[in-house]
């Protein structure tokens, strides 16, 4: 009803919902002083005949749960007697069972989805913890209900947001054909599960998740959001190919089954820098699930190669947050700049949690020969908190070499994961991809060996597959690599794939569609 609501995240049943009708204003009042739900994770639906319902849930044992509840009290619709053993329990699995009319709504299957499987590639079986479910959300289209999940870890570069459909809020669900419905494995950011669908002012939707550093902190991420859909057989999906590139805003109505991309491409992937100064090497104490999720030291080094490298784990660091220090990229030749995205690092950072007086300042100059320098953007009067600056240029400019002037870094020391350019390379695309090969494993069909032959005047591939030649909506980008140890597959599901490449000027023609059965 034109109100936001606001449940926090939470095993307690003693916690407030507070709303508003202007968030802007950054006023709320209490709806209910005491929520009696747990609500980790929760989600918030109301259908149109103004039921509303709760979900919630983040366990690798049980599934998530969801319930009809009161919207004067917010307490669970049924006899508060039924709820009692939910009142009184005190242990995390107990809080999360089912009681009363609560339903057990979605759960994991991964030794038929291959990947719900936890681990860094879905291989970590048995999984230690489990295979964790959380996330929960709920879209209505077209009738049916859309019951969202994420999966199977914050941490891992194939989380997920997996979807169930079903005829009433609280199904029963069925899984979708087509899944993972987000999945982003490959490229500068890996991650998509975890968040929520929703319709733009034009009717367009789109998908968020979280994109995992997992360095500093094993939940160390960010959030991501890629177009989404539902196609002619109301068949829920988001596009992620190139989702880490600029993409067009919509100004109305559009289809997005296959994406959203400017057309843009990448011009910095390991491309020479030079760097006013940089941290050396040192042990850190780190939380890497890569080694299982216990901390330990690594070796971890700071040098200007990590600026274009694509990679956002690593990171460049200056010896101070000084004003003065810089850093300049070479693209090896002029090519046409559309665009530039500044991803700032977390160095011996001393700021925790929040700051309202916390901003980046720093200007960018070009030029075609590293000696006579053009100012293109001037953010020295920033006030603002921009850890992952996009700036898109008025008009394009032809340059070769790019250089960063730090004039205020929010705290810590002058870091930056990827200094990333985007615009025309001004050459020849790369040609289709030969040789490309997708092998099932026989004794386990959850995977697959996909392979192809490098090739000249390439950046990277995007694979493409899906449950119908035309329906190839998942992708997966990788760099320099030619195969993928792919481990994400349903048994007892057909599908079919393709392959193209790309470079810093354009995409080439995609491979003929491999079917694998």
């Amino acid at each position: 009803n034109d109100t936001l609501f606001y449940v926090g995240s939470t095993w307690k049943r003693d916690h407030p919902v507070w709303k508003t009708a202007n968030p802007k204003s950054g006023r709320w009042t209490r709806h209910v002083n005491t929520a009696m739900l747990p609500t980790w994770d929760p989600a918030i639906f109301q259908d149109d005949d103004g039921k509303i319902y709760m979900y919630y849930g983040s366990s690798g044992k049980l599934p998530l749960v969801g319930v009809e509840v009161d919207y004067s009290t917010w307490l669970p619709k049924g006899n508060q007697a039924d709820y009692e053993k939910l009142y009184q329990a005190t242990e995390v699995e107990d809080i999360q069972k089912p009681y009363g009319e609560a339903k057990a709504v979605v759960g994991l299957d991964p030794s038929e989805h291959g990947w719900e499987r936890f681990g860094p590639n879905n291989d970590m079986e048995p999984a230690p913890w489990g295979n964790f479910i959380e996330g929960a959300w709920m879209t209505k289209h077209n009738g049916k209900y859309y019951m969202q999940y994420g999966a199977p870890g914050t941490e891992f570069k194939g989380y997920a947001n997996g979807v169930h459909v079903g005829n009433h809020p609280l199904g029963p669900f069925k899984y979708q054909k087509h899944n993972p419905m987000s999945y982003k494995p490959g490229g500068f950011v890996v991650g998509a599960g975890h968040g929520n669908t929703f319709a733009d002012n034009y009717g367009n939707y789109w998908n968020t998740g979280t994109c995992k550093i997992s360095v500093k902190d094993r939940f160390e991420r960010r959030i991501d959001m890629f177009p989404a859909g539902f196609d002619q057989d109301d068949i829920m999906y988001s596009i992620t190919s190139y989702g880490d590139f600029p993409i067009l805003l919509p100004t109305k109505s559009r289809d997005h089954s296959n994406g959203a991309s400017t057309g843009w491409m990448l011009l910095s992937y390991k491309k020479a820098v030079t760097v006013s100064s940089f941290e050396e090497c040192m042990d850190v104490e780190t939380n890497r699930i890569d080694h299982g999720g216990e901390k330990v030291y690594e070796r971890i080094c700071y040098d200007a190669s990590n600026l274009t490298d694509e990679n956002i784990q690593t990171y460049w660091s200056a010896t101070s947050a000084d004003k003065g220090e810089w850093l300049q990229v070479d693209l090896g030749k002029t090519m046409e700049i559309k665009a530039l995205q500044i991803n700032y690092a977390d160095h011996k950072a001393t700021q925790y949690n929040k700051a309202m007086d916390m901003y980046h300042q720093y200007k960018i100059f070009m030029s075609d020969d590293a000696e006579n320098w053009t100012l293109v953007v001037d953010k020295s009067a920033n006030d603002k908190d921009v850890p992952h600056d996009y700036v898109e240029l008025t008009k394009s400019i032809q340059a070769r070499y790019i250089k960063m002037v730090n004039i205020h870094n929010a705290s810590g020391l002058f870091a930056v994961s990827d200094f990333r350019v985007f615009g025309d390379g001004l050459s020849e695309r790369p040609k289709s991809v030969s040789g490309f090969k997708v092998e099932r494993s026989q004794s386990d069909s959850r995977n697959v060996m996909i392979s192809w032959k490098k090739q000249a005047n390439t950046v990277g591939c995007n694979i493409y597959y899906g449950i119908a030649p035309d329906k190839l909506y998942n992708s997966i980008m990788v760099y320099e690599d030619d195969f993928y140890d792919f481990r994400g597959l349903d048994k007892n599901t057909e599908y079919y794939f393709a392959i193209e490449a790309f470079n810093e000027s354009g995409i080439s023609e995609r491979t003929k569609v491999i079917n694998v059965k």
